[in-house]
């Protein structure tokens, strides 16, 4: 009688860990070493679990907007993007809506750089975005300044 072995592949990209420090202070660490600290009291000493999930569709698509409009030559010299989530009114008050107002600056920026670096991050390159969207009502536009 033969042993069969069976070999499970796990991919896992990422580790963190997340400490507990006092009261509803924690302190999480990612796996390069990088460290934030969340607060479940309101106002705390950091961001809510909630307030790091906009921030990071906000970071992660703004990245790759800025990423887009640079190869494309374009002249940027701010982006931000102004976050507005809707949140259930009872337990587990999840995310129902976010919505994504990016405003890129630059210099004789065309529209359709913007928009297409937008529409881009959103619809193909924004892990967190495209993770989140499975639940909830994700919407996005934008405006663009002249420096």
């Amino acid at each position: 009688m033969g042993v069969r072995i069976v070999v499970i592949e796990r991919k896992c990209e990422m580790k963190a860990k997340v400490s507990w420090v006092e009261g509803m202070k924690f302190v999480g660490e990612s796996e390069s070493g990088h460290q934030v600290t969340l607060d479940g009291a309101n106002p705390g000493e950091g961001a809510s679990p909630m307030e790091m999930i906009l921030l990071a569709v906000g970071g992660g698509s703004s990245i790759d907007v800025v990423s887009i409009l640079e190869k494309a030559r374009q002249s940027v010299t701010a982006c931000h993007v102004e976050l507005e989530g809707v949140r259930a009114d009872s337990v587990p008050r999840v995310f129902e809506k976010i919505h994504l107002k990016f405003v890129v600056t630059g210099t004789g920026l065309a529209e359709k750089h913007v928009s297409r670096a937008v529409d881009l991050s959103m619809e193909k390159y924004c892990s967190v975005s495209l993770m989140l969207e499975k639940a909830v009502e994700i919407t996005h536009s934008y405006q663009i300044l002249e420096a």
